[in-house]
């Protein structure tokens, strides 16, 4: 936890608490429904909290912008998200039941009032939103092709609606098709934790 409070250090009393009460809960879910690796469920904090908030480090989400996060298993990066950003809109998809159901009890437990989470392919999901959020689900490219239908033509953001990644490894094979447009942003930029060097955002503007 002490990672989210030095690199965010203006939380407020409630999102600091929610933040907190991850920890427990994803313990306890876990040993039920693995959503994260057993092995890496005391990293809860840098691994997965921290990790999904570098999309908070890249945009300043304005209030009332609606986003998808696509493929959110446990709630990663959706739920995170949510706490950092209350006047924001979310829905979280993924097409495993179980998972989705441990992110609907981690949403009610903790209080969430601005995300749905649903079990529901992509290719199925209809709603419009303005940015689509992922992490390393699937290729790139492949999840363009399914949510190009869900961007939004209505922007209220600095950054023009698109869809932000977070990836590992190698990512050029993945922007081949948008090279010109593609924004990749080293998450050492932001993290100095050793674990994040070899992690990357991709943001592709998509409307």
């Amino acid at each position: 936890m002490n990672e989210i409070l030095e690199y965010f250090p203006h939380l407020t009393d409630k999102q600091i608490e929610q933040f907190k009460a991850l920890q427990a809960l994803y313990e306890d879910w876990n040993q039920k429904i693995n959503v994260i690796s057993r092995k890496d469920i005391s990293n809860l904090y840098s691994h997965h909290v921290l990790h999904s908030l570098a999309i908070a480090k890249a945009i300043n989400f304005k209030d009332g912008t609606t986003i998808m996060d696509f493929g959110t298993g446990g709630g990663f990066p959706g739920i995170p998200l949510a706490i950092m950003f209350p006047n924001c809109k979310f829905k979280l998809i993924d097409g495993t039941g179980k998972k989705i159901m441990v992110a609907n009890e981690v949403i009610k437990a903790i209080g969430l009032t601005n995300v749905v989470a649903e079990h529901i392919r992509g290719e199925e999901e209809k709603g419009k939103y303005n940015f689509i959020v992922s992490r390393a689900v699937m290729p790139l490219p492949d999840l363009i092709k399914i949510v190009k239908k869900n961007i939004s033509k209505e922007q209220n953001n600095a950054l023009p609606n698109g869809v932000i990644v977070l990836k590992g490894g190698n990512t050029e094979g993945e922007i081949h098709d948008h090279k010109k447009l593609a924004e990749i942003t080293p998450l050492s930029n932001w993290f100095k934790d050793d674990w994040f060097k070899e992690k990357s955002l991709i943001y592709i503007p998509l409307c």
